[in-house]
């Protein structure tokens, strides 16, 4: 399970500001990249001022994130947009934004460095096994159970706890290294699928 599973309920409600958005001459790339610019932005801002009120802005934006993520694919299939390009724009800047968004926590009590720079670095794989199923003559995996909608919802929560509280309590150490298993066992469950 997934909670990619949901996207297409959530294209539907999306949809009529699609259509408005392709009307006004927007088109899927420049929804791509203004998303990854603003992810970065971001990013950039919690790694050089991590007060924990500014997390707060993590999951308002993780909520935004993912559906101009929808959006960009919705402009590209249904309103004839879809290019090389826009293909490689779309897995390159997703895994730049993850990163971006995931890597001030390495600056977070009680959260060690280097589980963050993990869980960055196979969230990373995970996107590549889950893009190498079109090479394998197979369809682009969203397997789970730590797909990107998954880990949006997860460092949003965390966001909106570090911004509420002031502070993580010291037990929560323990999920960067759940993170990382369960996104070594998404890698595997992307492989498996596209293997067959």
């Amino acid at each position: 399970m997934t909670l990619y599973a949901l996207k297409p309920r959530f294209q539907a409600l999306l949809r009529p500001g699609v259509a408005s958005l392709a009307r006004a001459g927007i088109t899927a790339n420049q929804v791509t990249l203004t998303t990854c610019l603003v992810s970065v932005a971001l990013g950039a801002m919690l790694a050089l001022d991590p007060r924990p009120v500014l997390f707060l802005l993590l999951p308002a934006w993780m909520l935004l994130r993912m559906a101009l993520n929808a959006v960009d694919g919705m402009l590209a299939r249904e309103f004839g947009q879809q290019s090389r390009l826009g293909g490689y724009l779309n897995e390159l800047t997703d895994v730049i934004a993850d990163s971006a968004l995931f890597l001030p926590f390495a600056l977070i009590a009680p959260f060690a460095p280097g589980w963050v720079f993990g869980v960055v670095l196979l969230a990373v794989l995970s996107e590549y096994a889950g893009a190498l199923g079109p090479m394998m003559g197979g369809a682009r995996r969203y397997d789970g159970p730590l797909g990107k909608s998954d880990r949006a919802f997860v460092f949003g929560a965390l966001g909106l706890w570090l911004g509420l509280a002031g502070s993580l309590p010291a037990w929560i150490a323990w999920l960067m290294p759940v993170l990382c298993l369960l996104l070594a066992w998404t890698i595997v469950n992307r492989v498996r699928a596209g293997l067959r």
